[in-house]
């Protein structure tokens, strides 16, 4: 099973972003006790990289991406270390061009038509709406939708526990991400992703 249907199995995808290097062991180990073991970390701190290279030998079972990827260079560091899959908050040509000679999924985010049709154009159909409820959120989508059968999203920014079955009952949407999910202490993290999991059933 490739990434993008293992996260759309999972439904929710915990946004991650990781202050020091020693917080990743027992962050990521609360997703996975919680029954949510995947993440996205975050390439906005220095520790990014250890932390999936981290993940991916501490958690083998676990999916685990690299988010806030904005050029080549950090997309590059971020497969190196393992990342399964790359996220942007933008889209950026570059960023898929060393997707696609890794082979490793790529979500760009996207907001307007024109840059739906670019991601498009560059072969890329599940894409990241971020930030959902700044533009719109599900009603937005809808109409995206409308003008683009072909591609499927996941809403991000301003999603929570009390509208992630709102936004997945809509069939166009392959899963949600969330940073809520990743906040607080570990046993915290580990409810947040135990209810977050069960939402999702």
């Amino acid at each position: 099973m490739g990434a993008i249907e293992r996260i759309e199995e999972y439904k929710v995808v915990p946004v991650v972003t990781i202050g020091k290097a020693e917080e990743a062991e027992s962050l990521l180990g609360a997703l996975v006790a919680g029954g949510l073991p995947v993440a996205e970390i975050c390439f906005r701190n220095e520790c990014a990289e250890g932390a999936i290279a981290l993940a991916r030998n501490k958690f083998p079972a676990m999916l685990v991406g690299a988010g806030t990827v904005i050029n080549r260079g950090q997309c590059m560091r971020a497969i190196g270390a393992g990342a399964q899959f790359v996220v942007s908050p933008g889209l950026s040509e570059e960023v898929a061009a060393v997707c696609r000679e890794s082979e490793v999924p790529y979500i760009p985010g996207v907001v307007t038509p024109t840059e739906i049709m670019k991601a498009l154009s560059l072969g890329l159909a599940h894409l990241k709406f971020f930030p959902a409820s700044d533009f719109g959120g599900l009603k937005t989508i809808k109409s995206l939708c409308a003008a683009f059968p072909q591609v499927r999203f996941m809403p991000t920014g301003g999603v929570s526990l009390s509208d992630l079955n709102e936004y997945l009952s809509f069939p166009k949407i392959f899963a949600c991400g969330g940073s809520w999910i990743a906040k607080g202490s570990a046993e915290q993290i580990r409810e947040n992703a135990a209810r977050a999991a069960a939402a999702c059933r």
